[in-house]
């Protein structure tokens, strides 16, 4: 093959406990999130030397490079599309490396499998601090809730349908600053545990009260620490004051919401998962 595309969706994290461990195969988060229509498209083909490009633009992303690496990938050229901004909550460090694990497997014919690369793709995110959860609903897609921990793949899905989700993002939050900070840590986690207790009863529910999941998404990021940005405070207290639910998008200083808002540009929550392109 001269070149290979993959895709894999974004993702929006509405609560999250991290979940330590020595071994980067086993630290990730526990927690519920769901995957978007958008994501990041990468294709790949045969280089001189290894180039990454993110919309066009030369840009070291270094959980591409450790992916590859971990595959024992020859240099190859990656370029990677994507319509949502880094660094803002939306897991694009995750998809991108798990898109390009996806196309490589593909282009140099490896033969391992999607947990395979999906665990790759993880211990790239846990290596530099990106992201703890992102790749297990990526790998999965759709609303996701994850209990077990030591077991950074496995998640189930909530009964909750595809449906149009709106976002503003104001800018970045670097995700390496907050996972390297043990009170941070700490104050996310008990945050967590209030919030999983009553996520474990979604399990058995036939249909799931999104909304009502959003708004415990809120309390979580407030119980946390994590909502501190002014602009997403008073975009929130709008959203709310119309009669609509909203949150933090975490990590980056953005809003998602069930309903249109000032400023919102549209997505929504699909059940696609990272694969390969025809």
């Amino acid at each position: 093959m001269v070149q290979v595309q993959a895709f894999a969706p974004g993702n929006i994290s509405c609560v999250f406990k991290i979940i330590p461990h020595q071994d980067p195969r086993l630290m990730h988060s526990l927690g519920m999130g769901f995957t978007v229509r958008e994501g990041v498209r990468a294709r790949l083909s045969p280089a001189s030397r290894q180039e990454i490009l993110f919309n066009g633009r030369p840009l070291e992303i270094p959980t591409v490079s450790g992916v590859l690496a971990s595959l024992q990938a020859p240099p190859l050229k990656v370029e990677l599309e994507s319509p949502l901004p880094l660094s803002c909550g939306f897991g694009l460090s995750g998809a991108a490396a798990l898109a390009a694990a996806h196309a490589a497997n593909a282009l140099l014919e490896l033969e391992c499998s999607r947990e395979e690369l999906a665990m790759a793709a993880h211990v790239a995110e846990v290596e530099q601090l990106t992201g703890l959860g992102d790749v297990c609903n990526q790998h999965h897609g759709g609303c996701l809730l994850k209990l077990v921990p030591g077991q950074p793949l496995n998640a189930a899905r909530l009964a909750v349908p595809e449906q149009p989700i709106y976002y503003r993002y104001f800018g970045p939050i670097l995700t390496r600053e907050v996972l390297a900070d043990p009170r941070r840590r700490e104050r996310i986690n008990q945050a967590a545990d209030q919030a999983l207790v009553v996520l474990k009863g979604q399990l058995e529910m036939p249909q799931v009260d999104f909304e009502a999941c959003i708004r415990l998404s809120r309390a979580f990021t407030a119980e946390s620490g994590l909502l501190a940005d002014e602009r997403v405070l008073q975009a929130i207290a709008q959203i709310e004051a119309g009669g609509g639910a909203a949150s933090m998008i975490m990590l980056g200083n953005a809003v998602f919401s069930n309903q249109p808002f000032d400023q919102a540009q549209e997505t929504a929550l699909c059940n696609h998962h990272a694969m390969v392109l025809v």
